[in-house]
């Protein structure tokens, strides 16, 4: 059976959309994912409690953007009731500049995902690493470079492999 993968992501800014698909183009290459794409507004909280693996994504706007955050905050109390416990997840963020937050908008999803029980998933080691904003997720820094959709597919395969094994008898 397929691991159900949702990214939901902020689109304020074309980078992260990039950086998103490139995330579930990853993902669906390894043949064990579906993926589902959705922009914060369209997101429900039934396609949340029916992902197998959820990645996260905002453009650093000093943080995580008010209309992801009010989104999660509207989610319920999903770390008191257990429903995303134990499900693999990852996070994925654009800025303007290397040193303009773009961590603590990482560490603000990635709080986010932990106080669900989630199981978080980082970027796979590569000689990327050396020159990228992060290694805690996917980023681009100013416009989207092949190398920085690379690094998002790579995520989104790591989470799909992830979600994957977890899912294992």
């Amino acid at each position: 059976m397929p691991v159900n993968m949702l990214i939901v992501y902020d689109p304020k800014g074309p980078a992260i959309e990039a950086l998103a698909a490139a995330a579930g183009k990853g993902a669906t290459a390894t043949g064990v994912a579906e993926v589902v794409l959705r922009r914060v507004q369209e997101a429900t909280l039934e396609d949340l409690l029916a992902a197998d693996a959820l990645m996260l994504g905002s453009p650093n706007w000093s943080g995580v953007t008010g209309s992801l955050k009010l989104w999660l905050d509207e989610t319920g109390d999903l770390w008191e009731d257990g429903s995303l416990a134990g499900k693999a997840a990852a996070a994925l963020t654009t800025g303007w500049g290397r040193h303009s937050g773009i961590e603590m908008t990482l560490l603000q999803l990635i709080h986010w995902l932990l106080a669900c029980g989630m199981i978080v998933v980082g970027l796979p080691w590569s000689d990327r690493m050396r020159t990228s904003a992060s290694y805690y997720g996917a980023t681009a820094i100013g416009g989207v470079t092949p190398e920085d959709l690379e690094q998002a597919e790579a995520l989104g395969a790591r989470l799909a492999m992830v979600a994957a094994k977890l899912q294992a008898p």
